[in-house]
């Protein structure tokens, strides 16, 4: 209600001061036709000295005063004019003046009633921080969330790659405790959107790690809960993550969500200290850096801080890079030797197709360049290395990555 008052006596005010200024006029100020009159009285005095000293004859002084009364009648008859004027003047200036308040007091709370929140009571900060904190508290569940996220549609993997995926279920299914069957379970159940399959195979890792499970296994569970909830961090993600930083306090992925989370939750405030800081120290390739960089001005007005953008850092080699790893190509022993081919083949391909019509790092081209080796097509491998050139022609730091790769490959002339 205070916040009504104050808003009422501030337009009131403003109001009253344009009224002010149309209806009054300034007391000193008199008519130009006043002036006149007594330059013309004046005049006239003067004509009688003159002719009483013999300057001027009779006859002249009264043509003069016959010329100077004329002009004082004129003078007089504005003076008139004016005075019966101003009366309608005044009135029309009060009419002014009462629109234009109306059009203030509306205008003014017309915006607001547009751009406010009318209704909304006042919030110290601290009462801020505690609603921020109830909505965090009761926000939606993983399962809530991912009903309100629209259906995706599966991605092309072939006909051949799902029936290995067949097999690969089966086995874990056969035997659960696999941690190997697992892994490779939540890498291809990700790959191929089944999100909800892949965040049960990690979980299922973590399980089984036990005391060697690292802050990564918790961060991909975690990033597997958000894809799934449509970038929503859940109690179940955040759990995973509290889990990450506990294990790697300066773990940059995990801390992002965790500033996703803030301000999902009420608090961008807290999202920009956290992000801040991920900025400063995350490579300038890092997949968080751009959605940091283009919102963290906006956070920084939130948190009433007069930011400056920092300077992009180094890149270095990502974790998380796509295609196949050496962990892949490890836990994919248990199945037998053409299937274990077949399913690197996959998701060699599947980086493949996405370098040649969307791009990625020079790590993501080296990494390629080495499993067409490890699969022994060299050809292949030459094939990538000699776009990789062209592609990187400009950049010798990053060809010089991926010819780590053509080396691993040995396809390097």
């Amino acid at each position: 209600m205070i916040f009504w008052i104050v808003a009422a006596a501030l337009a009131l005010v403003t109001a009253g001061l344009f009224a002010l200024a149309l209806t009054r006029r300034a007391e000193d100020e008199d008519h130009p036709a006043a002036y006149d009159l007594q330059v013309y009285r004046d005049q006239l005095k003067e004509v009688d000295k003159d002719k009483a000293r013999g300057v001027i004859g009779a006859e002249d002084a009264t043509r003069m005063k016959t010329e100077i009364s004329r002009r004082i009648l004129t003078a007089d008859a504005q003076m008139q004019k004016a005075e019966n004027g101003e009366a309608g003047g005044r009135r029309h200036a009060a009419v002014a003046a009462a629109v234009l308040g109306l059009a203030v007091l509306g205008g003014s709370f017309g915006l607001y009633y547009k751009l406010g929140a009318p209704g909304y009571r006042d919030m110290p900060l601290q009462d801020r921080a505690a609603e921020a904190q109830s909505r965090r508290d009761n926000r939606d569940s993983q399962s809530v969330a991912e009903t309100k996220v629209p259906a995706r549609s599966a991605p092309d993997a072939g006909e051949e790659f799902m029936e290995l995926m067949t097999k690969l279920r089966a086995a874990v299914e056969e035997n659960p405790e696999d941690l190997r069957g697992q892994e490779l379970l939540a890498r291809n159940e990700a790959n191929l959107g089944n999100l909800p399959a892949a965040y049960t195979a990690q979980a299922k890792v973590i399980e089984l790690k036990g005391a060697d499970v690292t802050a990564g296994d918790y961060v991909l569970h975690a990033n597997l809960l958000i894809s799934a909830a449509g970038d929503y961090v859940s109690p179940e993600a955040e759990a995973s993550l509290k889990q990450a930083l506990e294990l790697d306090p300066f773990n940059n992925l995990a801390r992002y969500y965790m500033g996703l989370m803030m301000w999902q939750t009420g608090r961008p405030d807290a999202t920009f200290r956290i992000w801040d800081q991920v900025l400063r120290q995350s490579p300038n390739d890092a997949p968080w850096v751009p959605s940091i960089r283009a919102t963290i001005t906006e956070l920084a007005w939130y948190a009433g801080i007069d930011y400056k953008m920092p300077a992009p850092v180094p890149t270095h080699s990502p974790d998380g890079l796509s295609g196949p790893t050496a962990e892949d190509m490890e836990a994919a022993g248990e199945l037998d030797v053409e299937d274990r081919q077949a399913m690197i083949q996959g998701m060699v391909d599947q980086l493949s197709d996405r370098l040649a019509t969307e791009g990625g790092t020079p790590q993501e081209w080296a990494r390629l360049i080495g499993a067409y080796g490890v699969l022994g097509n060299t050809e292949r491998a030459q094939a990538i290395w000699t776009e990789a050139q062209q592609v990187f022609a400009q950049a010798p730091e990053a060809l010089q990555i991926v010819r780590a790769g053509a080396a691993q490959a040995g396809v390097l002339q």
